[in-house]
């Protein structure tokens, strides 16, 4: 295992680098919790034919659009591990939780499933707002949280596997492709007011400035925000090249009808979304974002006999109508790869878990993905999609392989001479503006 005390450390230098002082990445209670935690005894029961696992999603709020489906398929990987025997024998039972789109709440369930329910792992969370929130509790109790969501990146912590994509692994490959296929010289930055779409603007300004192209404007508007006509009609009027668009939940909704009202499109000011996949495509409407781009890893249409074999099980189970995204891929994928760690370490051990991660892969339906012990993030293909009028997502770029770089250390602005330049203390804690702020 790597130094992850090293890598939070690392992570505030590179927030400073990149003039992050008034968006802190790690709220407070985030970046410090568990740092110096102490050995906490697990009340795990491991003695029966049952091992109980945890799932922890929104299923009311502005984030059900979204997590009500992860949900759903954290559900069909458990049926299917059951299916073929259990994980080490022990059949999964599950208890499950509702965050309902509020990092407190997410926070005092997640509390609840680790102490009370004394589960062997937990599997879900969205925002970068209710990971944060739960960090200190899984920190505090050395247990562990398997979250789904790209994200921000700039963060490692031993109680978490990241199964998403970090920065390196969407936005930054997202803006290549807009730069290098596109030819995008401006952009007008749209984003939800909480940590995921600070912290990739920021890191978006950064880019921009390194390949001399101009942001012509950043707005923000709090999770769940349904008025979009003042923001929609700024769009309007920048006459930017395209949208980079980190709005989450349904507000997206909101935002493409509005930017619909006023004659825009994929032709005259293309949208790149990076929260909206197929699941969302359909609350927002085919309609509404026919040929609009979108960054992912994995969509519904990729073929491989892999994908194929989960489209038709969720279908099956769920029915036919029903539709994959990207983060229900991860959050089944973090099962299966759960169960594969805890076989290869052949206990629920935390820490022996954590000893057999690295190296640990699964033949995912967006492709075979692999677990990197150092940081607890997994490799990755970064996919460019365009919304059909079917509401799928066509790919129309495809990367290569990519392992995750959390921390930006293969980018100029997070080097670490720049960021001791910068400063090495921690800045003061600045961050629950953020994460407030957007789950009002």
């Amino acid at each position: 295992m790597g130094d992850h005390h090293q890598h939070r450390n690392r992570s505030l230098r590179a927030t400073a680098a990149l003039g992050a002082v008034g968006v802190l990445l790690l709220s407070a209670c985030g970046a410090r919790a568990g740092e110096e935690a102490a050995a906490v005894e697990s009340c795990v029961d491991v003695d029966g034919e049952e091992i109980t696992i945890g799932f922890i999603n929104s299923l009311s709020g502005t984030m059900a659009i979204s997590e009500t489906t992860v949900n759903d398929v954290l559900h069909l990987a458990a049926e299917e591990i059951n299916a073929d025997g259990g994980v080490l024998g022990k059949q999964l039972d599950i208890v499950e939780e509702d965050g309902a789109s509020e990092p407190a709440t997410f926070a005092e369930r997640a509390e609840r499933l680790v102490a009370q329910e004394c589960v062997a792992a937990v599997f879900g969370g969205w925002t970068s707002a209710s990971r944060q929130a739960m960090r200190p509790v899984f920190e505090g109790h050395d247990a562990l949280l398997f979250y789904p969501t790209q994200y921000e990146g700039l963060e490692a912590s031993e109680n978490i596997f990241y199964t998403g994509a970090t920065t390196n692994q969407q936005i930054i490959p997202a803006l290549d492709y807009l730069l290098q296929e596109e030819g995008v010289e401006s952009l007008y930055l749209v984003g939800s007011d909480y940590v995921f779409p600070r912290t990739a603007n920021m890191i978006i300004r950064q880019w921009a400035e390194e390949h001399d192209v101009e942001i012509l404007g950043e707005d923000y508007t709090p999770l769940g925000s349904t008025d979009f006509t003042t923001i929609a009609n700024q769009v309007a009027s920048s006459d930017a090249d395209a949208v980079f668009n980190t709005l989450n939940g349904d507000s997206n909704v909101a935002f493409f009808r509005q930017y619909n009202s006023l004659g825009l499109d994929a032709e005259t000011m293309p949208v790149l979304s990076v929260s909206i996949a197929e699941e969302e495509i359909d609350g927002i409407g085919a309609a509404n974002v026919e040929g609009q781009l979108t960054s992912w890893n994995y969509y519904q249409t990729l073929q491989s006999p892999e994908n194929e074999a989960f489209v038709e099980a969720f279908q099956d189970e769920y029915g036919e109508t029903r539709v994959t995204s990207d983060v229900m891929q991860s959050a089944y994928t973090s099962l299966h790869l759960w169960a594969a760690m805890v076989e290869a370490a052949g206990s629920f051990d935390v820490p022996a878990i954590r000893e057999a991660a690295d190296g640990i892969s699964f033949d995912a339906p967006e492709g075979t993905v692999t677990v990197d012990g150092e940081t607890q993030h997994v490799t990755k293909t970064p996919r460019i999609g365009r919304i059909t009028e079917d509401g799928l997502i066509e790919t129309i770029w495809e990367g290569e392989l990519t392992e995750p770089d959390p921390f930006l250390e293969t980018y100029s602005w997070a080097d670490e001479e720049e960021a001791e330049e910068a400063g090495d203390e921690e800045p003061e804690d600045q961050g629950s503006e953020d994460q407030g702020s957007g789950d009002e």
